[in-house]
């Protein structure tokens, strides 16, 4: 699948749509607060010179408190729509790109790191959420100015003459304050994405930097960026200041230009007294830079969020397709599979056969790819080329669902989602049951340690300590719940005790009457109890046989440092 190229275009409209009805709200909102601020000059010119005049002012003065009163009632609506909209662009982009992440599966992660898709999916959605708002709001302080020519135009031809003379350098600073706060905007998103990222590999291993007396290395190594961020901040900050300079400086000569003419003009006796402060009102309106600086800075920041988000929404997602399984017990076969990652052929051109019902222990040394097969043959990912069959039906062509329920997964360091012992336990099955959850336990015998937690199956996750073998045991059970025709074990039994590991894989390893299972084995006990062993090194299958064959090999012993193969 290739990624559409104007993919940072399409999302920001695609986030408008979304929120289309809050934002036409808030765009007439706006509209009608910029109609009545351009409305409260006129009013207040004309009450001005009824004034003057001694003439009777009441209604112009009521008309002038009551377009004030409409105007802070509006910039109120304004706030509560902007932030509702807001909110809810951040909370649509937030499922949009989460979803699309848990899609593209372990590649997304390998892409980007999982602290800068923390980031992103945290820092850049809500930065890029306020775009719909910032569009809204830069209409609405554009159509300031434009109103604000209109009306001295209305007044004299001779105001608005004074004021576009000046416009074509306005509008220059303008773009370029936009076109350079974008891109440090950008930098600074991208700094802040490298300390998330580090911030998320300390974490994860803030045990192993505790137990070397490492915690100032490590800090000083999160922080390393910081430098550079604040570069990336001092630059926004200058580029801001420097537009903001420029603006005043241009601002006021255009708008005392505007005031002298008028002057002018009253002098000749063509404007009055109440024209004059309304024309100066206008000049100062149409004149707004301020507010446009600020509506630009935002918008420029929200574009740069999308645009990181954008980047994480163009890795492809795997495609499925509409097939079904016919009726089979478990046939697994891959071929001519070549897997790339990092630049680097992890595997190529891997043959390899696992008969229906059989167990297959795929054993290497460390960097040779087993977990990489493990991932393709039950496509976690997809290969670079070859394919992957399942009862002679290539995973490609089938549906999402349909290959779901055939395929089961226990890893070495299991994620134990869910509230719940029971809503791990449960978790991916379409309709659980507790009598299945239980005898999924048991198979994996975790059911005696579940049964004495506080509330046993009932217990919260966050409420059950348990060892590292103790989550291995809910991550089997987990794996023999959900059932299929395919169970893959990756390295799913290293921390279980020599007992545990013996009578799991006695009770159901080697049952005949189990699904295929393809079991990453690192022990020489596992291999041996397994109907077959393949043999990974560098990348390719060197051999597939009984393990009692196999150590007759030396370079196959040394693969488990030479233990007893018995």
């Amino acid at each position: 699948m290739t990624p559409p190229t104007d993919l940072p275009d399409r999302l920001p409209r695609a986030v408008l749509r979304h929120v289309r009805a809050r934002c036409a709200a808030l765009c007439a909102v706006s509209a009608a607060a910029t109609a009545a601020g351009l409305l409260l000059p006129a009013a207040l010119g004309r009450a001005l010179d009824l004034l003057l005049n001694r003439a009777p002012a009441g209604r112009w003065v009521a008309c002038c408190a009551a377009l004030v009163l409409l105007l802070a009632v509006l910039d109120g609506c304004a706030g509560v729509l902007t932030g509702t909209v807001d909110a809810r662009s951040t909370a649509w982009l937030r499922r949009r790109v989460t979803g699309h992440v848990l899609a593209v599966g372990p590649r997304a992660g390998a892409r980007f790191g999982s602290g800068d898709l923390v980031a992103r999916l945290v820092g850049s959605a809500a930065q890029a959420g306020t775009a719909p708002g910032a569009t809204a709001a830069l209409v609405a302080a554009l159509a300031g100015p434009v109103g604000g020519v209109v009306a001295l135009g209305l007044i004299d031809p001779w105001l608005a003459a004074v004021f576009l003379a000046g416009a074509p350098l306005l509008a220059l600073l303008l773009r370029a304050f936009a076109r350079d706060t974008s891109a440090c905007a950008a930098d600074y998103q991208r700094v802040q994405g490298r300390i998330a990222a580090a911030l998320t590999e300390a974490v994860g291993g803030s045990r192993t930097i505790r137990a070397a007396g490492a915690e100032d290395r490590e800090t000083a190594r999160i922080l390393r960026p910081l430098p550079e961020l604040s570069r990336a901040g001092h630059r926004m900050w200058r580029v801001q200041g420097r537009a903001a300079a420029q603006a005043v400086t241009v601002a006021p000569l255009l708008n005392l230009g505007v005031v002298a003419v008028a002057g002018l003009l009253l002098a000749r006796h063509r404007l009055t007294v109440g024209e004059v402060l309304a024309a100066s009102r206008y000049a100062a309106l149409a004149t707004g830079v301020g507010m446009l600086l600020g509506h630009l800075a935002a918008l420029s920041r929200a574009r740069a969020a999308t645009g990181r988000l954008a980047e994480v929404l163009a890795e492809p997602a795997p495609g499925y397709g509409s097939g079904e399984l016919p009726p089979g017990e478990g046939r697994l076969e891959l071929r001519g599979v070549t897997a790339r990652r990092g630049g680097r052929t992890v595997l190529d051109g891997v043959d390899l056969l696992v008969p229906a019902g059989a167990m297959l222990a795929v054993v290497g040394r460390s960097g040779t790819g087993k977990s990489l097969l493990a991932e393709l043959a039950g496509r976690l990912t997809d290969p670079d080329a070859g394919e992957v069959r399942l009862d002679g039906v290539p995973l490609r062509d089938l549906r999402h669902d349909e290959l779901r329920r055939a395929v089961s997964y226990a890893f070495e360091r299991p994620a134990l989602l869910g509230t719940t012992i029971e809503d791990t336990l449960s978790f991916g099955l379409a309709a659980p049951s507790a009598e299945r959850v239980r005898s999924a336990a048991r198979a994996a015998r975790a059911d005696d340690f579940v049964r004495r937690l506080p509330a046993g199956y009932a217990t919260r996750c966050a409420d059950a300590p348990r060892s590292g073998g103790e989550a291995q045991r809910l991550g089997l059970a987990r794996a023999f719940a959900h059932g299929g025709r395919l169970l893959i074990l990756d390295d799913a039994l290293s921390s279980l005790d020599t007992v545990t590991e013996h009578q799991i894989t006695e009770a159901l390893l080697s049952s005949r009457a189990g699904p295929t299972r393809l079991l990453i084995a690192h022990r020489t006990a596992t291999a041996a109890r397994a109907d077959a062993v393949a043999w990974l090194d560098g990348g390719r299958v060197r051999a597939v046989g009984p393990h009692a064959e196999l150590w007759r090999d030396p370079d196959y012993r040394a693969v488990f440092g030479e233990e007893d193969g018995t």
